[in-house]
C-alpha cells in the first residue's frame, strides 16, 4: 500500500541535485566564457531546480506530520530554511528569465543573479541537513 507521507522524502533529491549541479555549471562558465552551453545548462537546471523546489516544499507541507520535542524544533528550522531556498530560487528564476527575456547585458545584474544563486545553493544545502537530521537522527520520516 502507498503512504502518502512517503512522497516528500521520495521528491527531495531532486532540488538538491538540480541547484547544486546547476550553480557548479554557472559558476564553472565563469571561468569557460566561450563555452556558452555551461550558462545555459546553470539556467535551465535553476528553473527546473525551483518547479522541483515548489513542488517538493509543497509536499512537506501537506504530507508530513507534526513532530514535537527536539525533532519539532529541527523539523522548524528544515521548514524556514525550505521557505527560504525557495524564495531564493523563485527570485533567481525570475531574474535570470527576466535579463534573458529582455537581452539585458549588464554585468551587475548577473552577478546579482549569480549571487542569489550560490546563496539558494547554500539554503538548500542547509535545508536537505536539517531534513536528513530528521530521518537519520530520529527516524522520523519527514
Amino acid at each position: 500500500m502507498f503512504n502518502t507521507s512517503h512522497l516528500h522524502p521520495m521528491m527531495v533529491h531532486f532540488p538538491i541535485a538540480l541547484v547544486l549541479i546547476g550553480f557548479l555549471a554557472d559558476a564553472v562558465s565563469l571561468f569557460y566564457k566561450k563555452e556558452a552551453c555551461l550558462s545555459k545548462t546553470g539556467f535551465y537546471l535553476l528553473v527546473i531546480g525551483t518547479l522541483a523546489a515548489i513542488v517538493t516544499w509543497l509536499s512537506g507541507f501537506i504530507f508530513t506530520s507534526d513532530m514535537s520535542g527536539a525533532a519539532g524544533t529541527i523539523r522548524e528550522t528544515h521548514e524556514l530554511f525550505a521557505s527560504v531556498t525557495v524564495g531564493l530560487l523563485l527570485i533567481t528564476a525570475s531574474l535570470r528569465i527576466l535579463l534573458l527575456a529582455k537581452n539585458i547585458e549588464t554585468p551587475g545584474l548577473k552577478w546579482v543573479a549569480f549571487a542569489l544563486y550560490g546563496l539558494a545553493t547554500v539554503c538548500v544545502t542547509i535545508t536537505g541537513l536539517y531534513g536528513g537530521s530528521l530521518v537519520y537522527n530520529y527516524m522520523m520520516p519527514l
